[in-house]
């Protein structure tokens, strides 16, 4: 397998999410939605919201959202997916930096997580968890250890059986593995990633 790595700067991802703007939303997010229900005002976090795609899907279901993101032109980007819509707020912050985190309903982090550095990590996973309020959803993408990027020191890539140990305490509704090539933004890779929706019992 070859691993390599790629240089991912401030203007890499504001590159990346220009793009994303007019992509369908991911299916782990829509999975979430249709579990969760509509959210009826309640409070959600989008970390590494990126183009506001999953944003606007979790407004749509009436969800009020708190997106982060570390990007220049963050705000920009989002409002020009979203549009007008009530509920939504925007942090342009690194999220090796996060502060403490409110206390949501919901929690969507897709394909941020790992590309936090590992001593950054369980901090900022405790953080997370620390947000949920009873009976509050959680969905993340997480980076396996067989992943082609995964010789990169910068960034966290799990066991199977550390991925899991992250949601202890917390009800898995889906764990899904997938370790096989696919396209990237930077082209051709192995990917090995976890998809996993969990809830904290009411």
């Amino acid at each position: 397998m070859i691993r390599y790595v790629v240089a991912r700067t401030e203007e890499h991802w504001a590159a990346y999410n220009d793009d994303q703007h007019d992509r369908q939303p991911r299916p782990l997010c829509e999975e979430l939605v249709a579990l969760a229900g509509h959210g009826e005002g309640r409070p959600a976090l989008d970390i590494g919201c990126g183009a506001g795609v999953e944003t606007s899907t979790l407004l749509r279901a009436g969800w009020r959202v708190h997106a982060i993101d570390s990007a220049p032109g963050t705000p920009e980007r989002v409002w020009r997916t979203v549009g007008d819509r009530d509920g939504l707020t925007i942090e342009v912050n690194d999220l090796s930096t996060l502060g403490e985190l409110p206390a949501v309903d919901l929690v969507y982090a897709g394909y941020s997580l790992p590309y936090l550095a590992p001593r950054d990590f369980p901090r900022i996973w405790a953080m997370i968890r620390k947000s949920l309020r009873p009976g509050a959803w959680l969905a993340v993408n997480l980076f396996g250890e067989r992943d082609s990027w995964a010789s990169n020191p910068s960034e966290t890539f799990l066991t199977e059986a550390a991925a899991r140990s992250l949601f202890d305490g917390l009800h898995i509704v889906r764990f899904v593995e997938e370790d096989a090539p696919g396209e990237s933004y930077s082209g051709l890779k192995h990917w090995h990633v976890f998809d996993v929706i969990a809830r904290l019992q009411p």
